[in-house]
């Protein structure tokens, strides 16, 4: 993988908004900071990244390992001096670019920001919503492809945006860099579109609604196996009840958020699911043959947790009155197993003539 070294002259709100930025990149890192004043956020900031400080920005000149040095401190002198640097193998940029480019960046992490804001709102309606035992969860269906955009289709876009820019810099003076950024860019922007059409899926209400849980699954398994080149197998016990239609689509949501899970994060080239259903119980498990992970180490990680749509499981499954539970170790695959109650409406049905 190609990183590009990116030294920061000035450690003011510019300078403080690229770090942070540049810091959720892994195709970028940032090698160095210049900056004369020792409290300022930016200092702070790369202290806590561990990125050096110098307080002259010409020492920023004679690092070899760097490919760029952006200089956002709109002091015209350093502009002057920096036109005058004679080094073919470094790209500079300062003066109206650079401010233009870190306004983007910081307009973005305002964005960010304000989805924050809206995704706690969302939880907070969410956890209202089941106090009031309401009948679906349209607020934590919002929340979770907030969280889908946030961090996938968002964080893409804008790495894309700032290699677009270097290579607006790097394209009369050195074409093969150029040439990477864009294949890099290209690259993002196909996983970009992968994203937006897995979000725009998941969107389509209803779509399964009309069928029964079994048929429903087995359908969308299909899709998934063309989808994401991840051989599945689909095997059920029993006869399946009438289902509430809340049960139905909890039970389908539950599944699917595992299902997507192991084609994000488990690089499994197999993946199983079984669903059983008893008198007073349904049973749904989702196994793969992926990289798997350590639970309980996982488990401590609120951020990690809740990337994978762990959250939402567990919610579902509790308003249902059932329980979900994963089984993994590093390097023999994962287990996800939903128990849900079949009470009320479902063992009325199920069950009255036993």
């Amino acid at each position: 993988m190609i990183t590009s070294r990116v030294a920061i002259i000035g450690g003011g709100r510019g300078g403080t908004a690229l770090m942070e930025i540049f810091a959720e990149d892994p195709l970028v890192t940032v090698v160095g900071l210049a900056e004369v004043r020792p409290l300022t956020a930016g200092v702070r900031l790369a202290k806590k990244l561990k990125i050096p400080v110098v307080r002259r920005y010409q020492d920023l000149l004679k690092i070899k390992d760097v490919d760029l040095v952006i200089d956002v401190t709109g002091d015209p002198d350093v502009e002057r001096m920096l036109l005058q640097v004679q080094a073919p193998h470094l790209a500079l940029v300062g003066g109206a670019s650079a401010k233009f480019m870190w306004q983007l960046i910081e307009a973005r992490i305002r964005a960010s920001a304000e989805i924050e804001k809206t995704l706690t709102r969302y939880q907070s309606l969410f956890r209202l919503y089941v106090k009031e035992e309401a009948e679906s969860a349209v607020d934590e269906e919002r929340t979770r492809i907030a969280c889908e955009i946030h961090d996938g289709l968002v964080q893409t876009l804008v790495g894309v945006n700032f290699k677009m820019e270097r290579c607006r810099e790097l394209v009369s003076e050195e074409p093969s860099k150029c040439w990477n950024l864009l294949s890099e860019a290209t690259h993002q922007l196909k996983n970009a579109i992968q994203e937006t059409r897995e979000v725009v899926y998941n969107l389509r209400p209803g779509q399964y609604d009309h069928l029964a849980l079994m048929p429903a699954l087995s359908n969308y398994l299909k899709s998934y196996e063309q989808q994401h080149r991840i051989q599945t197998k689909f095997h059920t016990g029993g006869q399946e009840p009438p289902l509430d239609p809340k049960t139905k689509v909890f039970v389908f949501r539950m599944v699917q958020e595992a299902l997507n899970n192991v084609a994000k994060h488990a690089k499994a080239t197999k993946v199983k699911v079984n669903v059983l259903c008893e008198p007073h119980m349904l049973e749904a498990v989702v196994s793969d043959n992926g990289v798997g992970f350590d639970v309980q180490a996982e488990s401590r990680n609120p951020e990690k947790w809740d990337h994978f749509g762990v959250r939402g499981m567990m919610e579902r499954a509790r308003m249902l009155g059932g329980e979900v539970r994963w089984n993994s170790e590093p390097g023999k695959g994962t287990t996800v197993k939903f128990h849900v109650p079949l009470v009320g409406k479902e063992r009325r049905l199920y069950g009255k003539k036993n």
